[in-house]
Parts: structure tokens; sequence; C-alpha cells
């Protein structure tokens, strides 16, 4: 057994030292998010005099699995949380998700090594990372593995807050003739998209990036084509904390992770796999299956498919399937195809109970995406996984079942009721989400017969819909 070290995200340079340690063996890393209350060490914060916050380079790491003993345990959020880990733990990462409960993923120096591995093999090489995602989740935890390893000092994006300039500015301390990488959420890449139509500056240091992984949610075809449209090389990522970060490269496996489905749901096995839940042998069982043959597969929350080119579509959550008049109805799949519809790039999908069908749905937008359908949008910015859905929605219809029920638009909003112009608006919104899902090819069931247009999205801290309180909110 050794120490589990608690380290704030938000003092990058610590972090780092603190991976490095845990990679070589030492006291294993939970990188914990700073309290609201606390300011961020200088080294995170805006920066003076132009200068940008830097880790200085290390060679590739050697003997990182030797015994390492000693070392306190941290204190502040958690505190009492497994004071110590098993001797194969390297790093530990606290998962929100968009419905159930917290979950501490345990991962191994092999995982973690693998998985960036995995990743320099597929984009190329080995090159220079900039960090724009919170060090507490694997997404930014694993820029700081990869630039460990390649050998490159990882450039970190100063300010609380995302800012489109502030990264401009920090991607031009990026050294020259390396490859050069960042990760991003969707909502970072629509903000950096919406800031480079406006200044050159921010629109050259986008493209210039050799690959920007987007993960963390479905990116919307819109952002997607807008981004190919500024040139920028974006490389949508598939994956979660428990494979230590983004394993499907545009619907391709990366290193030797291996995908295949049971009932339709995605398992996934690769060297990368976390050992476990901390703390939790019973989630930890039902996440982590073990075949005779000694192979480990991850069971993932996704319902996926092959498309005809072998590339894995995910068409959206298992716990996210109502039957509506007999069909099931994967709210994923709804929530791709209204995100097509401008000014819809952010909405949710979510299960509403019908007297006649059963469930029926009803589509959540924020107000301000409605109003102006810029494809921004207004929560900031964070990423607490990799989980994307590599490509478009193109499920067949599986029933002729119809429903002939008449839809009804309702605007609903925190704040105010809505006027009679609202409403009529909200109604022609409804037939045009009606007509997207089913230019989708989405059965008759999958049309949303309700639009509630909120103030303000629900969002957990990590950027996701905040499925349960907008469900709340729509029961209200």
């Amino acid at each position: 057994m050794k120490p589990l070290l608690r380290v704030p995200a938000s003092d990058v340079p610590a972090l780092t030292r603190a991976l490095e340690t845990a990679l070589e063996g030492g006291p294993a890393v939970w990188p914990v998010p700073a309290p609201a209350s606390t300011p961020a060490p200088a080294s995170a914060r805006a920066p003076a005099n132009g200068d940008v916050a830097q880790i200085a380079p290390i060679p590739r790491v050697k003997a990182r699995f030797a015994r390492h003993d000693g070392g306190a345990v941290g204190s502040g959020r958690g505190a009492g949380i497994a004071a110590h880990v098993d001797d194969r733990i390297a790093l530990v990462v606290e998962t929100s998700g968009s419905t159930d409960a917290p979950k501490r993923v345990a991962l191994s120096a092999d995982a973690l090594v693998a998985s960036a591995d995995a990743t320099h093999d597929a984009l190329g090489g080995a090159g220079q990372w900039l960090l724009a995602l919170p060090g507490h989740y694997i997404a930014g935890a694993q820029v700081l593995v990869r630039g460990l390893l390649a050998g490159t000092p990882t450039v970190t994006v100063p300010g609380d807050r995302f800012d489109a300039t502030a990264f401009a500015a920090t991607s031009a301390h990026l050294m020259p003739h390396v490859p050069h990488y960042t990760s991003l959420v969707p909502t970072q890449l629509a903000r950096l998209l919406d800031a480079a139509e406006r200044d050159p500056f921010i629109a050259a240091a986008l493209s210039s990036f050799d690959a920007v992984l987007v993960g963390g949610q479905a990116l919307a075809p819109a952002i997607a084509e807008r981004a190919a449209a500024a040139g920028v090389r974006v490389v949508r990522t598939y994956g979660s904390s428990e494979t230590a970060g983004g394993c499907i490269y545009d619907g391709t496996p990366i290193g030797d992770t291996r995908v295949r489905f049971d009932d339709q749901r995605i398992e996934l096995t690769s060297s990368s796999l976390a050992d476990g839940y901390l703390g939790d042998p019973e989630r930890t069982a039902e996440a982590f299956r073990t075949d005779r043959d000694g192979t480990r597969w991850y069971v993932t929350g996704d319902l996926g498919e092959l498309t005809a080119d072998g590339r894995l579509r995910v068409r959206g959550r298992a716990d996210d399937v109502i039957i509506s008049g007999g069909v099931k109805v994967v709210l994923g799949e709804v929530e791709r195809a209204v995100r097509r519809v401008p000014g819809f790039e952010h909405a949710v999908a979510v299960r509403a109970a019908d007297a006649e069908w059963g469930e029926r749905l009803v589509v959540v937008a924020a107000r301000t995406d409605v109003a102006d359908p810029s494809g921004s949008h207004p929560a900031d910015a964070d990423a607490d996984s990799d989980t994307d859905s590599d490509s478009d929605s193109d499920a067949d219809t599986d029933s002729d079942t119809d429903s002939d029920s008449d839809t009804d638009a309702v605007v609903a909003s925190v704040s105010e009721s809505p006027g009679r112009d609202e409403r009529a608006a909200a109604s022609g919104d409804l037939e045009t989400l009606v007509a997207a899902t089913d230019a989708a090819g989405l059965p008759p069931a999958a049309r949303p017969v309700r639009l509630m247009v909120v103030d303000r999205m629900p969002l957990l801290a990590s950027g996701k819909p905040d499925r349960r309180a907008i469900a709340a909110l729509l029961s209200s």
C-alpha cells in the first residue's frame, strides 16, 4: 500500500510534479478542485507582462514502478477517503457523471502510459501539449501525462475561466518544429470559433494545432462543420475516466483497444482500463467483467453499433431509452437530430409521462441559444471525461408505429410566463424539431411533443447538462 495525496488541480506545476512521481511508483495522486472561495495560485492566474506559466521538460519516465514509501496524506476536500491505495495505483479521478453519484476511478501507471502512448501513435507522434482543461478531470490529467512522457513542456492557459484570447496568447509560446496538440470540450471549441470570426489572431492560433481532441460530450454537427471550414483539425474522442480518457478516435479504436456489444451496450477492453472504483467493490464488479481467458472488459453506459465502414457509432445512453407507444426511442439520437437545428446545438431531450403513449419526448433549450443561434453556449467549459459520440445518427426506423396525437408547444421560463408571440415562435420551432427527427430517419415515436425554453440550462460542474435537475424543472 502507498499514500494517496490530494493535490489542488489549479496548481498545475505541483500537480505535474506529483504525476511525475506517481508514474515513477511514488504516492498516488488525487487532483481536487480548489474550493470556490480559494483563489487560484499565481501560476494559474492570468500572467503579468505576457508571461505564460510552463512546466519544465523532463525525460521520458524510466523506473515508473519502483516502490516508493512515505509521504503524508493530503488534507482538504475528500478528507478521510482512502488514505492509502494499492501500490499499482497512480491516479484517482472523481467523476460526476450526468445522473449517477460520484465515483472515484483508480488508474494504474500502466493504464495512464498505455493511453498516452496510444494517443501519440494515433496522432503520428509525440509533441507539445496545451492544457485548457481542469486537471481534476481525466482529460486534463492526461494532457499532463502525455507531456511528461513526451519530454516537452506543457503550457497552460491561465485564468480561472476559459478565455479565447488567453488560449491564443498561450499557444504562441509553443515550441516550433514539433507537433502541437490540445484537448477541448465542445463548449470551448464553440467559443473559440465565435472569437475566431472576430479576431484573425485567434483564428490563426486555433488552426495551427496539428490536432484538437474534442470530447466530454457529443459535438454538435453545426460546430463540427464550422471547425472544418475554419481549418481546425478536430479529432472526436470517445472514452471515459474508466478507460484513462479517449480510446476511440473518430470512431476507430487506438492502441490495443477492442470493442464489443452486449445487447447493443458498448463494452471496451484495453491496456488503459482502470483497476476499478476506489472503496466501491460492488460498482467495480458491475462495471468491469473478466472473460474466461482473463480479458477484462469495461461495461459502458452507452448504446452503440458499428457502421458499414467499421467505425463505432454511439447511439446514446443505455439508461436514456424510453418506450413510447411500444417503440424504443434513444434520447441521444433525438438530441443528435435536433442539435442540427440552428439555435438548438445544446438542446436536451427528456422524457415525460403520457397517459396514452406511456412516455413522450420533450426538448429543453436555453433561451439565449434559441434567441441567438450562433452555436455558442453560456456555460463555463469543463470536462470530466472524453466521452463523445463520434458520428451522426443514421439509425434505421425499427417500427412502423405512428403517433397521430397533436404536438403542443410549451415554453417555460424560470422567471416569467411566456407571451403570445413567444408561444407562437415556440410552435414553429417545435415543428422544425419534429422535421429534424424525421429527417434523421427516427421513428415517429421520436418526435418531440413539447418544447420548453429555460432562462439557463441546469449544468453539472463538468459543464454537462444536469439531467436530473432538468427533469425536475419539467415536472414542476
